[in-house]
Parts: structure tokens; C-alpha cells; sequence
């Protein structure tokens, strides 16, 4: 019962004005007449005429057509919509076939996937000669086609009709090394220079070489030099985070924002993308499905693309138990290097059709209204705003130490530092969820890095050296931080890494990228790659030398003035990083969760030397294995015993079962 709830839910008064009346566009006059032209095929559905006079209205308010409303409605199976529709055209209904019995080229298939909203079509081999059209019409005037097939009736006794899913799943097959080519090679065949496929270049690894052989030779022979000098560069790194940090801590709260969109207007709607990339994820699909049925859009005007490897039995054999609706389509991804969740989506990024595409990750469990808020954004920005990020919001704080100390990190990075940056048209590395992009201008940038573990950074870069601007929004996603320590530094190992390769990629030529997004934008870059890198490297360091020169001194009656100059910018170093962590956490926490906070101040020791321990593994990694994908493994949601936050606490709009 849940999964047919799950997997497509509809707001019955959704597309009507916020007065609650109907749109003078014809009435139920014009209605009568679209379900009549439509009667043959209700009769075989078996669908009362209440219900086809409600998806005529909506089709009328919606500016879509009956059929795309009747497919997205639920009521019956997309098998028996388009078997009905051929018996009442007489037209032979065709169950499957295969990707040989299609001509068309491959390059030529990767468009036709795409294609209109209106449906696609194929000729097909034939022995007998003519060559057979297929079509899996999404938007058919019905009266329109019986009158082309009266009059041409030879063409017409070669239609077709085949379900939009079969049709789809021959292009793919036909489609998919083409698909696979670009999705790995893409980018680097494009702009090798913005690809992390080579980590470092000639320069970068020169300068690595002779850092490596020259420390070790420093520590030797001149030994306080080179420590000063090594203190130098990380209070530096330390001093620069520390002020950003307190810049934005100042700015704090923002203004509010305008308040919760509606849906007028919903004539103007566009097709709006959504893009999951999958894997391993059998056990959330119910809780995925239930947030993603929740997003209020037309569903006429909505495609859901789950993308997963086709090695990935698990949750494949799981979607397969689940009755998704039309407008929910499986993209399987064949089995190759790299196994990362941005060749993934690099791979279904020209399958998706619509003008907006949002991407969300396995547990996420995104605002109702966060769609709709996204295209109002849109609307009222310029064209050089090509994405939007949504805030995160932990939901399980209340369930150990390292859950209470990541809501603390996402409330600092998603309320505070983002937006700062925003505000400021500074470059803005986005999350690696909840993203609304614009399509045409995804695929200008050249869409996400496959070798990048951390690609939503790396886009975000990108995005300002062509000149575009990311800006965020208010409502919420929920998700789940890791619980277990060691699932926790996987994944922040994973993050470091990727920081790592953005930088890498980016600085290959400093001169170019400064010129590309300016000097602020370009220190902003240092302070938030490089900066917090180094940062997390040196603070075991530091913690150990304020120690043992701490120890010397108490030792020994000698005061040398190196070392208490040494001793007083560790113990800076460390404390002030530790405060404007705290106070931009503080002041990023809405009221009601500032509550145990203390709890913050004895936790965030320990939770930087756990990112310390992250950044280095990071390091190791980056050197050996530079592509390796760490999955986080998810789990059912948990709700909190505790208080969410007033905007994820926000009720949902009314929602109404399709079916």
C-alpha cells in the first residue's frame, strides 16, 4: 500500500489560482468536447467521467493536453493506456523490440531520448518493404490524428504504437556506448584543462617533487628556518579561514526572504528535471520515493530520472517491485571506470528534457515547495544566474556526537557562508545536492567532472570562470548525517579529496583563473580549497607543538623568545579557529536549536582532529587511488526526537493520491 502512495502523489487544486477560481479559458464547455474525442478510449480504461472531466480542466489549466494528464495520473498502467489507444485507431500495438530493429543512427538516437515532450517515434527494419513507424505519442490530439490517417490511408496502415518506456529502452540500448564515451571522456576531450582526469599537470607535479625532497633536506640542515617558515604558511591558511569566518558571522541573519511561492500562472510552468543517482540505496527507495511523490509540480510537466549502475542488483530488483509512475524513469548506467556518482549523472544528463533540472541525493527529503520556489528564482533572475542551491538540514542531530557537530557545519555552510557569498556575486562551491540548474547552461559548462569526487565544487568554479553566478534559496532539504566514525571519515576523506582536485584543476594556470573570475572571488577560491586543506592538515601539528614547547618551557628556566613566539601563534591559531567556528555555527542555528550548545564547545576538539585525520587520508589517497569513490551507506529515516527547524518543520501543501 505505501509504495503505490509513495511513488505518485497529486494535488487536486494545485494548478488553480490562489482565489480558488477557474481560469476563463473555455469551461466545462470545452472540456465536454475533449472528453468526448476521448470516450472510445476512457470506456476501455474504464475511467469515470468525473475524473476525465477533472484531467481535462487540469490539462486546460496547465496548457498541456489530455493524454499527457491521463498518463500522469495514475489510474491505469502505461501498457494499457497506449494497447487502448491503438484498438481505437485501429493500429497494430506493438510490444517490444530491440535496439537492432530501429534505424537510426546512434548520434542521431541520444537526440531522439531527449526529444519533444510530445512523444517519440522510430522507423523500424521491415522484410516486406515500407519501413513500419513506431510512435508512443505523450501529447496526441486525438481528433487531429483520426483525421491524418482518413485522409492518408496508405501511411497510415504503417503506424505503430508502442509505449514511450519500450520505445525509450531500444534507443537507450542503441544509445548507450555513445552515452558511455561522452559520459567518461566528454569534459576532457572538450576543455582537458578543467578536467580532474590528470591530477596535476608538468609545474604542479615539479613543484610537489620539490617540496617533498626539500622538506625532509629543511628539517635537517636548517632546522628553525624551516619550521618558522612551515608555521608561517599554516597561520596563514588559519588566519585567512578565521577572518572569513567572522565576516560572515557579522553578516548575520540576512534579510528575510520573500515569502512561500505559489503556483499561479502554472500555464507558464516548464518541464522541470529531477536526477537521483543511485547506489545501494534498497532501503531508502520507500522514504525516497515518499519525499520525491511530496514536490509539488504539475506531473504532466515533471520527469524523475533514478540513475543507477546496472550492477546494482540490489536497488534495481527494488524499483522493480515499486509501480513507478510514467513521469519516473530508471537510467541504467553500464558498469565502467570511473564508478563515481558524477560520471553517473554525466552519463543521463542528455536523456533529461526539461528547462530546469534539480538533483538530489538517495536520502534526501527535499521541501515540498522547493521546485516551485527554484523557477520563481529563475524567473525573476537575470540569465547569468545558472544555479540555484538549496540549504541542507541534518534531521538526525539528536542521534550521537558527530550528527550534532554536521548540523552545526551545514547551518555555518548552507544559512551562512553560501548565501554570504551569494549576496557578494562571489564564486560558490554548491553542495553536492539539492542543485537547480539551468539545462542549457549544465551542459555549456560541460555538465559534471566523472573523475572529480567532489564535483559539485569543482561546477561551482566552473560555472564563475564562464562568467555565471550561483545563488541560493530558502526552503530546506532534509537529510541524514553518518552516525558511525568510520562511515563519517570515508565520506570526509572523500570531500578532501575532491577539494584537492578542484584546486589542482583550477590552478593549473592562477593567472587565467584569476583573470576568469576576478580577485576576490579568486582569494575566496584559496581561502575555501587550499585554506581549509592546509588547515585541517596542521592542526594535529600545531595542537603537538603548543605541547611539547609548552612542556620545554615548563621544563626549563631558559625562555627563548623563538619559542614563545612559536607557542603564542599555535595557541592563536588553534583558538581562534575553534571560536569562529563555534560563533559562525551560533549565529547560523536558528534559536531553538542553540539549545546544548556547550555540547558544540567540548565536541569541537575532537571533531577537527577527526577532520584532521580525514584531510590526511585524503592526501594519501589523492596519491594513490585519486578516482576511488567512497560511498556513504544510507539507512531508513529516523525521525528526531527533538525539534527540526522552522522552515523543514513547515506543513506540506495539501496532497491528494493519483490513484
Amino acid at each position: 500500500m505505501a509504495d503505490r502512495t509513495v511513488q505518485g502523489t497529486v494535488r487536486d487544486d494545485l494548478h488553480l489560482p490562489a482565489n480558488g477560481r477557474r481560469r476563463p479559458s473555455g469551461g466545462d464547455a470545452e472540456d465536454d468536447r475533449l472528453v468526448a474525442a476521448w470516450e472510445g478510449i476512457l470506456d476501455r480504461l474504464r475511467i469515470p467521467l468525473r475524473i476525465a472531466r477533472q484531467l481535462a480542466r487540469r490539462a486546460r489549466v496547465n496548457n498541456t493536453s489530455f493524454q499527457s494528464e491521463l498518463l500522469a495520473c495514475g489510474f491505469t498502467s502505461e501498457r494499457a493506456h497506449y494497447r487502448a489507444l491503438a484498438d481505437d485507431l485501429g493500429l497494430e500495438f506493438v510490444d517490444d523490440i530491440g535496439a537492432h530493429d530501429i534505424i537510426l543512427r546512434p548520434e542521431d538516437t541520444i537526440a531522439a531520448l531527449r526529444g519533444p515532450a510530445t512523444g517519440h517515434l522510430a522507423f523500424l527494419h521491415s522484410r516486406t518493404g515500407g519501413m513500419p513507424l513506431l510512435i508512443a505519442p505523450k501529447a496526441l490530439d486525438l481528433p487531429t490524428m483520426r483525421g491524418f490517417m482518413r485522409r492518408f490511408p496508405e501511411f497510415a496502415t504503417r503506424l505503430r504504437i508502442i509505449t514511450p518506456t519500450r520505445l525509450r529502452q531500444a534507443l537507450l540500448d542503441r544509445a548507450r556506448d555513445k552515452l558511455l564515451g561522452n559520459a567518461r571522456e566528454g569534459l576532457f576531450a572538450a576543455r582537458p584543462d578543467l578536467s580532474a582526469r590528470t591530477v596535476t599537470n608538468s609545474w604542479q607535479g615539479f613543484l610537489i617533487g620539490v617540496l617533498v625532497v626539500s622538506l625532509p633536506v629543511g628539517l635537517l640542515l636548517a632546522p628553525i628556518s624551516t619550521v618558522l617558515l612551515l608555521h608561517l604558511c599554516c597561520s596563514l591558511a588559519f588566519l585567512f579561514c578565521v577572518t572569513l569566518r567572522l565576516r560572515v558571522a557579522r553578516s548575520l541573519p540576512f534579510a528575510p526572504r520573500a515569502p512561500a511561492p505559489d503556483m499561479d500562472g502554472a500555464e507558464d510552468v516548464p518541464v522541470y528535471s529531477v536526477m537521483v543517482a543511485l547506489h545501494d540505496e534498497a532501503d531508502v527507495l520507500p522514504d525516497l520515493m515518499a519525499a520525491l511523490g511530496k514536490l509539488v509540480w504539475p506531473r504532466s510537466k515533471i520527469e524523475i530520472k533514478l540513475v543507477c549502475e546496472e550492477d546494482d542488483h540490489g536497488t534495481l530488483a527494488a524499483l522493480g517491485r515499486m509501480q513507478l509512475r510514467p513521469w519516473v524513469e530508471v537510467v541504467k548506467v553500464p558498469a565502467s571506470l570511473p564508478r563515481t556518482k558524477p560520471k553517473a549523472l554525466a552519463y543521463a544528463l542528455p536523456l533529461v528534457k526539461g528547462r530546469y533540472v534539480a538533483l538530489y541525493d538517495a536520502e534526501d527529503r527535499p521541501h515540498p515547495l522547493q521546485l516551485v520556489k527554484a523557477w520563481r528564482r529563475f524567473q525573476g533572475a537575470g540569465d547569468e544566474v545558472a544555479c540555484l542551491q538549496a540549504p541542507l538540514a541534518i534531521a538526525n542531530h539528536a542521534y550521537g556526537a558527530l550528527p550534532f557537530m554536521f548540523r552545526l557545519e551545514y547551518a555555518a555552510l548552507f544559512r551562512g557562508l553560501l548565501p554570504w557569498l551569494a549576496e557578494r556575486s562571489l564564486v560558490l562551491p554548491l553542495g553536492g545536492t539539492s542543485n537547480h540548474f539551468r539545462r542549457d547552461r549544465l551542459i555549456e559548462c560541460g555538465g559534471w567532472d566523472p573523475y572529480n569526487v567532489t564535483e559539485d565544487a569543482d561546477l561551482g568554479v566552473r560555472f564563475a570562470r564562464l562568467g555565471y553566478r550561483c545563488e541560493t534559496i530558502e526552503p530546506p532539504t532534509l537529510e541524514d548525517a553518518p552516525e558511525p566514525a568510520g562511515v563519517w571519515i570515508r565520506q570526509r576523506s572523500r570531500w578532501f579529496k575532491g577539494w584537492m582536485q578542484t584546486w589542482l584543476v583550477h590552478m593549473r594556470d592562477p593567472a587565467a583563473l584569476m583573470r576568469d573570475i576576478g580577485p576576490r572571488s579568486f582569494l575566496i577560491v584559496q581561502i575555501l580549497f587550499a585554506g581549509m586543506i592546509l588547515s585541517a592538515l596542521s592542526h594535529p601539528f600545531l595542537l603537538v607543538s603548543a605541547a611539547w614547547i609548552g612542556a620545554s618551557l615548563v621544563g626549563t628556566a631558559e625562555l627563548s623568545i623563538v619559542k614563545l613566539a612559536l607557542l603564542g601563534v599555535d595557541i592563536a591559531n588553534v583558538v581562534l579557529g575553534y571560536a569562529s567556528f563555534l560563533f559562525l555555527g551560533w549565529r547560523s542555528l536558528h534559536r531553538a536549536e542553540r539549545a546544548s550548545f556547550w555540547r558544540a564547545i567540548v565536541l569541537t576538539p575532537p571533531y577537527w582532529l577527526l577532520m584532521s585525520l580525514a584531510s590526511w587520508r585524503a592526501l594519501w589517497q589523492i596519491v594513490r587511488d585519486p578516482f576511488r569513490w567512497e560511498k556513504t551507506p544510507h539507512r531508513r529515516y529516523r525521525r528526531s526526537p527533538s525539534r527540526a527547524p522552522s522552515a523543514a518543520r513547515r506543513p506540506a501543501p495539501r496532497l491528494i493520491p493519483a490513484a
